[in-house]
Order: structure tokens, then sequence, then C-alpha cells
């Protein structure tokens, strides 16, 4: 059963058969990997002068996001996270991390 904060238009009914209206959240389908534009870059704006790697342009559900994000972890041996639908990738690791995205057939720039 969805969340009360979810419901749409009513907040309470008496009628003891009435069906609460719920927001359809819509997913997006997963481009294959061949299909993807990602872009991959450096950045260390607004990180106590840290530099990361932004992998940007995913389109896909959250849940493949975030295994792409473990799958880039666990090659280059760092942390990360995933973040706006970004993969934040802790170190100057780009070359690193460009091999890994073309070993899985992923278009980089």
């Amino acid at each position: 059963m969805a969340n009360k904060k979810e419901r749409v238009n009513v907040v309470y009914s008496t009628n003891p058969n009435f069906q609460y209206e719920y927001e359809e959240e819509e997913q997006i389908e997963t481009l294959a990997p061949e299909k993807q534009n990602l872009r991959v870059t450096l950045d260390s704006k607004q990180r106590n002068g840290k530099t990361v790697i932004l992998v940007q342009g995913f389109v896909g559900t959250d849940d493949d996001l975030k295994d792409l994000a473990k799958l880039l972890k666990n090659k280059c041996g760092v942390g990360g996270s995933v973040k706006d639908g970004q993969i934040i990738i802790q170190g100057e690791l780009k070359e690193k991390v460009l091999a890994i995205l073309c070993d899985n057939h992923y278009r980089v720039k």
C-alpha cells in the first residue's frame, strides 16, 4: 500500500468504500549500453579541493544507475555515490573509468 503522503486530491473520507488515488511514478526504461551517451568529467568545485569523476547522462532506472556506480567503484577500488542522476567517483581516475565503461560497451565522451 502506498504512503499517506502520496495521496492525491482527497485528504479524508467518511465513506468506508472510498479508494484513495495515488500518484503513478513513470519508470524510465533503461537504454542498452550501446545507446547510452555518457559524459565523464573531472570536478573539484565545492569539494574542498578534492577531485572527483562525474559520470553524467545515464538514461534509465535508479537501480541500474546504482549498479553501474557499484561496478565502477569496485573496479577502481575507491568510494563514490549516486546523486541527482549522476555517478560521483572519488579520485583522479578518469582514464580508468573511461576504460571500464568502454569495456562494458558504453558510449562515452
